[in-house]
């Protein structure tokens, strides 16, 4: 894999960053999703790229013209979105990584204020009396003493996060509020006539715009290509400024010589997961005895407990086409699948990381280059 070169985003204005709900008829209410998908990234990125090569964006539409990295839009080049997450700069002018924590933490909030994280573990349920529909052996489960209520809008200072990935549980200390990232600043929009493209009678609607906080913004990583240095970004819906800064960073990672010794391993969503198998990651099959086993890039073991929220649904816009993208279920950022008697060196945990959760094939290049399937590997915690 190609050396990964890291970018800043600074939003210059407020973003409108949206899902995949409709919007636009009378009283509807559009969402903004933060951070959005790496897509996001992946088309502001490559419009710049275009623009400053001069290249005719029309014929580069119609597949006419082929950029060096870029390809074109029904073959991409060797371009590859390789990270995508919320960031703020300090003040020294360092770039720190902010992650929304996965889903085998619990956060929650006692009566006065203070915060707790907790770990959910893997536990073998008891067989007498119990029955579940859920395929693996163990399910991620929660042990208190006392019930307690999950607080939600915190975020993993990076600080945290090697903790995390290191098997070690983070600290509240190691948490940020979302309250203090961002703001949702509520807009009034007016739909149009499509034949006349004026303001259609009664069609009012509200969306939502989000407002960053200074020194907020993303850190995108783009492998194969070299992406602008400096400048500005068309960013998110309606195209709203964002600037572009160079970072030198050493991305957060595990010991991967522990994982490989331990012999287990947690896969943890970096972006949302497009598979085949709908929640079950790509890699992993089952066996005639009901067994899933994982094996991709060299990494083998056997699938014993995963934790993954409700599916999402990815589209998006597609300019050379001019119409939506293809809707597909993923599963969400921060899912997490626990692998046992994992067998795999650290190059090969390394390249797993590197590469993805995609297969040898290059399947759907489309989403490959826009940065999904990514994943973190983390110790057993």
């Amino acid at each position: 894999m190609s050396a990964v070169e890291y970018r800043f985003i600074e939003p210059l204005d407020v973003l409108f960053l949206r899902g995949n709900k409709l919007f636009g008829d009378p009283g509807s209410y559009g969402e903004s999703l933060v951070p959005p998908w790496p897509s996001v990234a992946a088309g502001a990125l490559r419009s710049r790229m275009l623009a400053d090569d001069g290249v005719d964006l029309a014929a580069f539409a119609r597949g006419a013209v082929t950029h060096p990295t870029l390809g074109t839009p029904q073959h991409p080049g060797t371009f590859a979105v390789t990270a995508f997450h919320l960031a703020r700069r300090l003040a020294d002018g360092a770039v720190e990584l902010l992650i929304q924590p996965p889903a085998d933490l619990l956060v929650s909030e006692n009566e006065d204020g203070a915060q707790s994280v907790r770990p959910i573990t893997p536990t073998r349920l008891a067989t007498d009396g119990l029955t579940s529909s859920a395929p693996l052996p163990l399910l991620p489960l929660l042990a208190e003493s006392e019930r307690s209520k999950p607080a939600s809008g915190y975020w993993l200072t990076e600080a945290g996060w090697k903790s995390y990935l290191a098997g070690v549980r983070p600290r509240p200390t190691d948490l940020v509020k979302s309250s203090a990232l961002w703001k949702i600043d509520a807009r009034v929009g007016v739909g149009l006539d499509a034949e006349t493209r004026r303001a259609a009678d009664g069609r009012l609607f509200s969306v939502q715009a989000v407002a960053m906080a200074p020194g907020i913004g993303f850190l995108a990583g783009i492998s194969g290509a070299v992406p602008p240095k400096d400048g500005t970004l068309r960013l998110g819906g309606d195209g709203r400024a964002a600037a572009v800064f160079p970072v030198v960073t050493n991305p957060t990672g595990p010991d991967y010589g522990a994982i490989s010794r331990a012999r287990s391993v947690r896969l943890v969503l970096a972006t949302p997961g497009l598979f085949a198998g709908g929640w079950l990651p790509a890699g992993c099959t089952q066996s005639a005895q009901g067994e899933f086993r994982f094996n991709l890039h060299g990494v083998r073991g056997k699938l014993v407990c995963a934790a993954v929220a409700r599916a999402e649904v990815v589209s998006g816009w597609d300019l050379a086409k001019w119409q939506p993208k293809p809707s597909q279920r993923a599963a969400p950022t921060g899912s997490v699948y626990w692998l046992d008697e994992l067998d795999a060196t650290p190059d090969a945990l390394r390249k797993l990381a590197d590469a993805g959760l995609w297969s040898e094939s290059g399947d759907d290049p489309q989403r490959r280059a826009e940065g999904f399937n990514r994943v973190w590997l983390a110790a057993w915690l």
